[in-house]
């Protein structure tokens, strides 16, 4: 079936509809499909945050990034777009930064210095003396002050309420330590009123810079960096950005940090790709922090709301950073989306391929797979692998990332994910698996016809809100198909956002 699958592929969907990423000669062998989005899960779905190009509107509104986000409805706002509570449409139409779930600590705090406790009713109801002292501010980690038992039994008790008579519900996974837990940090650079250089978050609603110097969901060494460029400006004369007058360099500082390696990339965001004393910049920064493997310019001088623009220098390394998920390698850029928990992230995947049952002999689709992370993983335990994903540039990393883990039985393909598998059951090719990893606006109809009419035996859905899921599993139910298990994983401790993995399969198997 697989060979009978490559030749169906290749010669007739491909042709027509994809263009192909081989992980043998990494070439572009087909001709592209018109559009290319920021994570674009399909031409229907909200976009996800997958370049980290994240900003805040020109209105003042602001997007939740990374998944992150509000997972159920409670205050009555109305959606729009598939965004979730508090997502608003902005006039770049992508995300911004939520800046980020609670980052908001004094400088020599101690998180056993507090305690947790009391329950959750929404923001006007939150403590004011929280553990936390820009919570209201940031608006980033609704729970935070929230025992971690009552977070999990509150998302858990979501979930099964969501999935009631669909499904029963396993217990939800949660952390072992629920602090520090994001590879990935972003601050904006600014100044107070009186002039002096700052660095933290968007106060909710507002383009007000809230000073930070440590939050405790973020890595710890992440949060030092930023501290210390935050020190050097002044000494090198750099002026930060001012988004009123345009003037200024330096507008944000993003760091990835990979979770096994310990490799840590820095990207300086300026306006101009003049920089000057630059290279004595660098080396005072790899000075103060050793362990920092990369470096890198990105420049966006554009008046818009997103963090990194198109163009990129490396400074310093070799642009990018390596991190280990699942025992497999990937290469992660400035712009690519990868998981900010890694180890939720590993147990989220590991828990995902348990549950599709593979032998060795079937033909998996991945879709909207991204940087191919999923795919790659399950391609140790599948017969072959086929990956989907309408973005180019994560398409390039997934391929980069399997010929790194020395992979030969997956093929990517850039396209849209309903799409490509509308055309695949029109040729009459089918799957044993499907592995759909949606935005959180979920699937589309057409999608998941497509997977009923592939005669797919089993599909994981890996889901980002549960409400969307709910609604999905619904439609699939009436194609034939029915969910059998769900297990909620704590993705986001100290925020109301939960991820669930459920198996759904074919009534008939």
């Amino acid at each position: 079936m697989a060979e009978r699958m490559e030749r169906g592929m290749a010669g007739k969907i491909a042709g027509k509809t994809a263009k192909r990423m081989d992980t043998g000669s990494g070439t572009e062998s087909r001709k592209a499909v018109d559009g290319d989005k920021d994570r674009a899960k399909d031409s229907k779905h909200k976009v996800r945050d997958e370049e980290g190009k994240t900003g805040v509107g020109k209105s003042g509104k602001r997007f939740a990034e990374d998944g992150d986000a509000l997972s159920k409805q409670r205050s009555g706002e109305k959606r729009r777009d598939g965004s979730l509570p508090r997502e608003r449409k902005g006039t770049d139409g992508l995300s911004a930064p939520k800046k980020q779930d609670g980052r908001g600590l004094s400088a020599g705090y101690r998180r056993e210095d507090s305690k947790r406790g009391g329950s959750y009713g929404g923001r006007g109801t939150r403590r004011s003396t929280s553990i936390c002292p820009v919570l209201n501010l940031c608006g980033g980690c609704q729970l935070l002050d929230m025992e971690y038992a009552k977070q999990l039994d509150f998302k858990q008790k979501q979930v099964e309420e969501l999935l009631k008579g669909l499904c029963p519900v396993k217990p939800i996974i949660g952390m072992k330590d629920p602090f520090h837990y994001r590879n990935k940090v972003h601050a904006v650079f600014d100044r107070d009123k009186k002039g002096n250089i700052i660095s933290g978050i968007y106060e909710e609603n507002t383009h007000h810079v809230v000073p930070v110097e440590k939050c405790l969901i973020e890595n710890q060494k992440a949060d030092e960096i930023i501290g210390t460029i935050r020190g050097m400006l002044k000494s090198f004369k750099i002026r930060t950005y001012d988004e009123d007058t345009g003037f200024g360099l330096l507008r944000h500082v993003l760091i990835r940090k990979g979770f096994s390696t310990g490799e840590i990339m820095v990207v300086l965001v300026t306006a101009s790709p003049v920089f000057p004393s630059k290279n004595n910049f660098v080396k005072a920064l790899r000075e103060k922090h050793p362990e920092i493997t990369t470096i890198v310019q990105n420049i966006n001088g554009r008046g818009t709301s997103m963090v990194l623009g198109d163009k990129e220098h490396v400074l310093y390394g070799k642009g990018y950073i390596v991190d280990e998920l699942c025992g497999c390698r990937f290469r992660i850029s400035s712009k690519s989306f990868y998981q900010v928990n890694s180890v939720q992230t590993e147990i989220l995947y590991e828990k995902a391929l348990s549950l599709s049952g593979l032998t060795g002999r079937e033909l998996v689709v991945d879709a909207y797979c991204g940087i191919g992370t999923i795919g790659i993983i399950a391609s140790k335990a599948a017969g072959k692998v086929i990956g989907v994903e309408l973005n180019q540039g994560a398409v390039r990393d997934a391929v980069n990332n399997a010929k790194m883990n020395g992979i030969d039985n997956i093929r990517f393909y850039c396209n849209d994910a309903g799409r490509f598998l509308v055309n695949m059951a029109e040729q009459g090719e089918n799957a044993d698996v499907v592995i759909m990893d949606p935005p959180r606006s979920g699937s589309t109809e057409e999608f998941m016809d497509a997977v009923g009419k592939l005669g797919a035996g089993k599909v994981v859905y890996v889901s980002c809100n549960p409400e969307t899921l709910a609604r999905d599993v619904r439609y699939m139910k009436k194609l034939g198909y029915r969910a059998v298990e769900a297990w909620p994983v704590d993705m986001f401790p100290e925020t109301d956002h939960v991820e669930t993995v459920v198996l759904i399969q074919r009534k008939d198997t």
